[in-house]
């Protein structure tokens, strides 16, 4: 039997995520993702998916977010009729986010025909609420340490990743005619000491290895986020500003959450309204602990909930209500998603905060190239939003610590603990020159066998096995 993997995407970006696995006369997908940031990537989204989606036989999700899960609802809507494979704290985030992904799209169709902004006649979603909703029917969830088989030579383990709730490394064993070759999806790794989940599981051996790369080249110290978050907030409200995070609704918001609590509970910070402006978030919230097992804060739902909460936080349920937001002009913090600033309604707080010298705009976290976060960071002095350039008046800060990515010591720590080489490692989910420069050092630090592949490439891991 023979293994081919065919690279569709997170190939030298850190979106798209999907790998194409033929294993004898089974096909195998790896992840979904939506590409997301530079233009001529988010193309691909639109483009005819490589290969009849009605002969991909299964599908494994290695966690929930939209560049590893946001194209199902296409690929499903062109054909797919397989069973998706993911942890069942996945299958719940992955149906607030791909309702919430159609949900955008069809704003921006919508939102772009009425303001004639977009150069087609009559722009359309790339898929609607309806098709994501087909995707929730062929969802078989499973646990950690779990053992899965999907065919009769393949089956796989899920183990715990941290990186978000529910994400996963995945173990996959293919039995041969002679021989078992084991490969190994890392996922997206989270960080060896995060706040609220686990470090990433230890995985001893692979034959194959296919690792995230996002922090690959950087060293992402996590240093005080508390100290620095106190230090963000204070200079706005003494700038008499508001305080706009980008963020995504599930894990990171919950993070800012945290601390926040903490900091308005020690009087480091003024206890002032928090408004988190996101459909998604008071759900996703209650994931937390509604599966106490995938995270290490081990509190009753009462209590849980309240280390995420401050005296004045205010979820705000609909767009008028958030529309109103745009007129406090003080000492007011508010958090809304979607972090990458690709959509949402966070779109409509930055095209009315950008302007104000008073504000500040916190990042808090990794903005891929070509999104509006990485042009914030490279201090563009304006940003197009809704078909006009908003000038960039207000101070940008970033804080990369509340990233949820292993950082480049953290993931050779991780390699350390394979007692033998894999005979094929590829980096994927990572940039570049950053992820060659990290392929090489992965050569020189470890003495692996390491590929960077490229868009579409085509490789054999096992002849004859």
């Amino acid at each position: 039997m023979n293994v081919r993997v065919k690279f569709l995407g997170g190939t030298e970006t850190v979106t798209g995520s999907r790998f194409l696995l033929d294993i004898g006369d089974f096909r195998l997908l790896f992840d979904c993702g939506l590409f997301q940031g530079l233009k001529e990537l988010r193309l691909r989204n639109w483009e005819v998916f490589p290969v009849d989606p009605a002969t991909i036989h299964a599908v494994v999700i290695s966690h929930a977010h939209i560049d590893h899960t946001g194209y199902l609802p296409k690929l499903v809507k062109e054909g797919f009729k397989g069973p998706i494979y993911c942890t069942q704290p996945s299958s719940d985030l992955m149906e607030l986010m791909l309702l919430d992904s159609a949900k955008l799209q069809e704003e921006e169709a919508a939102f772009a025909n009425s303001r004639g902004y977009s150069k087609h006649a009559n722009p359309l979603p790339l898929y609607t609420t309806q098709d994501a909703q087909k995707v929730f029917t062929l969802i078989k969830t499973y646990r950690f340490d779990e053992k899965i088989q999907i065919s009769e030579k393949i089956e796989f383990i899920f183990r715990d990743a941290g990186h978000l709730l529910g994400a996963a490394i995945t173990e996959l064993f293919i039995k041969g005619d002679k021989q078992t070759k084991k490969i190994v999806f890392s996922g997206d790794l989270g960080r060896s000491n995060d706040i609220i989940l686990n470090a990433p599981a230890i995985i001893t051996q692979a034959d194959v290895l296919f690792v995230e790369s996002t922090y690959g080249n950087k060293d992402n110290p996590v240093g005080n986020p508390a100290e620095e978050l106190a230090r963000v907030v204070n200079e706005t409200f003494n700038n008499n500003g508001v305080l706009l995070i980008p963020a995504f609704a599930v894990g990171r918001t919950q993070v800012l959450l945290y601390y926040l609590h903490l900091l308005m509970q020690d009087d480091k910070v003024p206890d002032v309204p928090v408004y988190i402006d996101s459909p998604m978030a008071t759900s996703a919230t209650y994931l937390y602990y509604k599966f106490p097992q995938y995270h290490k804060v081990k509190f009753n739902q009462t209590e849980f909930a309240r280390q995420l909460e401050t005296n004045m936080l205010v979820f705000v349920k609909n767009s008028k209500h958030s529309k109103t937001l745009n007129e406090i002009k003080r000492n007011a913090i508010i958090i809304s998603a979607s972090g990458m600033m690709t959509g949402g309604r966070i779109l409509h707080h930055m095209y009315h905060r950008l302007r104000n010298k008073q504000d500040t705009l916190l990042i808090a976290g990794y903005q891929p190239a070509g999104t509006r976060g990485r042009r914030l960071v490279d201090k563009e002095p304006t940003i197009r939003i809704f078909g006009e350039e908003v000038p960039v008046n207000c101070r940008i800060e970033n804080m990369t610590c509340f990233s949820g990515h292993a950082d480049r010591e953290e993931l050779f720590a991780w390699f350390k603990n394979f007692t033998d080489k894999p005979k094929m490692t590829f980096t994927v989910h990572g940039e570049d020159p950053n992820l060659s420069i990290y392929a090489q050092a992965i050569r020189e630090r470890m003495n692996w066998n390491v590929i960077v592949p490229q868009y579409f490439e085509s490789i054999e891991l096992f002849n004859g096995i």
